[in-house]
């Protein structure tokens, strides 16, 4: 899949390892990076889901339409398809939601 950014934060942090470690640590940094290969390997946001990968699930009630995949706990990394005919998903935020 193709990935867009919500901002140029989200889009250094999750591009850039040294700008993720010093918001988030190194552990953080690790598994933020891990998620984002594994979103642009995936073919779809369906098949991250059929097949557990980060834990994909689909958010509900004021986040309908969203998408999580789990980071270090209790933080999740939230995104939404931003096309679903080719497959582009919009990473919005890391965040814990609960």
């Amino acid at each position: 899949m193709e990935i867009r950014y919500k901002n140029k934060k989200i889009e250094k942090i999750c591009t850039e390892v040294k700008t993720a470690e010093k918001a988030y640590g190194r552990e953080m940094a690790e598994k933020i990076h891990q998620r984002i290969d594994e979103i642009t390997a995936s073919e779809t946001v369906e098949m991250m889901i059929l097949f557990h990968i980060g834990r994909c699930h689909a958010l509900s009630q004021n986040r309908k339409g969203q998408f999580a995949v789990d980071l270090v706990h209790p933080y999740r990394l939230v995104f939404k398809k931003d096309d679903a005919e080719i497959q582009i998903v919009k990473i919005l935020e890391i965040v814990d939601y609960h």
